[in-house]
């Protein structure tokens, strides 16, 4: 099969690498530190942080469409009150681009929200993404601190977007998944949709 192209391939593997680091760079601060770092000041009282949970465990069956929600949110923080906030890492820069594809991003957030609403006894006060984004200006590139024997580093700044939690949008959505699902064919695709045309041409490919 020759197909030069795949439909949905947003992300290249290095980003779940960096994503993972973040994690493990905010966790590992709780642990040495017992408290959020500073840049973590603008997502209100953070005390602690807990695991995020696995898509095996983090799910709820919805009654209405019949469908099981899953999911596995980046970061899980706790706040004074024991209310938690749910967050997600991209690297990226945010910039116009990124304003593109923050509709999905607000479906995603708002989906952990609905699970761990309905998953935790305590309740979801807030949502937000953090942006982390390379610091590639000539002052990092001349920081000699920033080159070692082994090779170089690149420091990252971290920007938040506060996100709204919608109770109704994930409800909307998965009724619209069932729409699509109970059909007898797929829908037409989207005009313009460069996604449609490559699944097109792979299924094409494919002998399909």
């Amino acid at each position: 099969m020759n197909v030069k192209r795949l439909p949905y391939q947003i992300f290249p593997g290095i980003f779940s690498s960096i994503d993972a680091y973040s994690k493990s760079i905010v966790h590992g601060w709780f642990n040495r530190h017992s408290g959020p770092p500073a840049w973590l000041a603008s997502l209100g009282d953070i005390r602690d942080y807990e695991p995020p949970p696995h898509c095996s465990k983090f799910k709820t069956l919805d009654a209405e469409t019949n469908i099981l929600l899953t999911g596995a949110p980046d970061g899980v923080l706790i706040r004074g009150d024991g209310s938690r906030v749910i967050i997600d890492y991209k690297t990226a820069r945010f910039t116009a681009h990124q304003d593109e594809l923050f509709p999905m991003y607000e479906a995603q957030l708002n989906a952990y929200a609905h699970i761990g609403e309905r998953t935790w006894k305590e309740p979801v006060s807030a949502l937000a993404l953090i942006y982390t984004e390379p610091v590639t200006d000539k002052a990092a590139a001349n920081d000699d601190s920033n080159v070692s024997r082994k090779g170089f580093q690149m420091p990252f700044s971290a920007r938040i977007l506060s996100v709204e939690r919608k109770a109704k949008l994930v409800p909307k959505l998965l009724r619209r998944a069932r729409e699509i699902l109970d059909l007898k064919a797929p829908p037409p695709p989207l005009q313009g949709c460069e996604d449609c045309s490559l699944l097109a041409d792979l299924i094409s490919t494919a002998g399909g």
